[in-house]
C-alpha cells in the first residue's frame, strides 16, 4: 500500500474496542426534529459525535442511536471533517426522514465509569484547597466541589486511626515492658525466700520471707491486670481493622456516587451557560434548535 497517497486514510487503533457500523432512518417529528444533541466536529475534534438522546423523540423512540455514537454520514454524504453545525444544518434541511450512517462503539461500561470516577476524583483534588471563586474562574469546577466535607471526614478518619494506630503500638510495648518487670520481681521474690529459709535469725527469715512473698504477689496482680487490659487491646484492634475501613469504604462509596451527582450537576450549568452566551450574541443554539 502506498503510505504517500494523497487519500490515503491510516487505520485507526481502537485499542483492543470493536467498533460496529450501521445506517438508521428517523422520522423527523412536527417540530423538524429527530432528538439528538451533536458534540465535536472541525476544527477541534476529528470526529462527530452524539451527546444525548432526548427522551420522547424519534430517535428516543427508534433507540437504535445511542450517546458517544459517532456521526458518520448524513443521508448519503459523509461528514468527516465537518463542524457540528454544518451537520445541524444537514439535518434540518431534511424535511421527512434522515438517513444517519453511524459508528458505534462497544466497551466494558464498568471500566469506562471507574475512569470516569478517577478523573472525577483527579479534578477534585486539583481544587479541593481552593476556595470557590477561584476554582470557578479557573474554569475547574464550582463551589458544590470545592472543600468537600466527606473529604475531610476522610481525612479525619485517617488522623484518627494513625492517632490509635500508634497508641495500640505504645501500650502493646509498654505491656510487654511491664510483663518483663512483673516476672524479674517473681524471681526476686524467689531469691529473698530462698534467703531467708537458710537465715537462721527468725527476725532476718522472716522478714527476708515476707519481702519474698510480696514480690511474688506483685507478679500475680501484674499477670492478673495483664489478662484485664488484653480484651481492651483486642476491641482496640478490632477498630483498626473493622471499624475504621469499613466506615472509610462507606464514606468513599457514598462520595463517587455524590461526586457523580455534582457532576451532572455541573454538565447542566455548563448548558445553561452555553444557553446564555448564545443568547448574548443573539445566536440560535444549534443543539437545541435542530437536535
Amino acid at each position: 500500500m502506498d503510505l504517500y497517497r494523497d487519500d490515503f486514510i491510516p487505520e485507526e487503533d481502537k485499542l483492543g474496542m470493536t467498533v460496529t457500523s450501521g445506517s438508521v432512518t428517523i422520522t423527523k417529528d412536527e417540530g423538524n426534529l429527530i432528538g439528538i444533541s451533536i458534540g465535536g466536529g472541525a476544527p477541534m475534534c476529528p470526529c462527530l459525535y452524539i451527546v444525548q438522546v432526548f427522551d420522547n423523540t424519534p430517535a428516543a423512540k427508534d433507540a437504535t442511536l445511542e450517546a458517544g455514537d459517532e456521526l458518520v454520514g448524513i443521508n448519503g454524504t459523509n461528514v468527516k471533517g465537518k463542524t457540528k453545525v454544518e451537520v445541524a444544518k444537514m439535518i434540518q434541511a431534511t424535511k421527512t426522514e434522515v438517513v444517519i450512517r453511524y459508528n458505534k462503539l462497544h466497551a466494558e461500561p464498568k471500566q469506562g465509569k471507574s475512569l470516569d470516577i478517577v478523573l472525577k476524583k483527579v479534578k477534585h483534588k486539583m481544587v479541593e484547597n481552593m476556595n470557590s471563586s477561584t476554582a470557578d474562574a479557573l474554569g475547574l469546577s464550582r463551589a458544590i466541589l470545592c472543600n468537600d466535607s466527606l473529604i475531610k471526614k476522610l481525612d479525619e478518619l485517617q488522623r484518627t486511626e494513625d492517632m490509635y494506630r500508634g497508641l495500640v503500638d505504645h501500650t502493646r510495648r509498654v505491656l510487654m515492658g511491664y510483663f518483663d518487670l512483673v516476672r524479674v520481681c517473681k524471681e526476686l521474690g524467689n531469691e529473698f525466700c530462698k534467703i531467708g529459709v537458710r537465715e537462721p535469725q527468725k527476725a532476718a527469715n522472716e522478714a527476708f520471707c515476707k519481702f519474698g512473698e510480696y514480690h511474688r504477689q506483685m507478679e500475680k496482680f501484674g499477670i492478673n491486670m495483664l489478662k484485664k487490659t488484653k480484651p481492651i487491646l483486642k476491641d482496640l484492634g478490632t477498630y483498626l481493622t473493622k471499624a475504621i475501613p469499613d466506615t472509610k469504604l462507606t464514606i468513599k462509596k457514598y462520595a463517587d456516587v455524590k461526586f457523580e451527582y455534582l457532576s451532572y450537576c455541573l454538565k447542566v450549568k455548563e448548558l445553561d451557560d452555553e444557553d446564555y452566551s448564545y443568547q448574548a450574541l443573539q445566536e440560535p443554539l444549534y443543539r437545541v434548535e435542530t437536535g
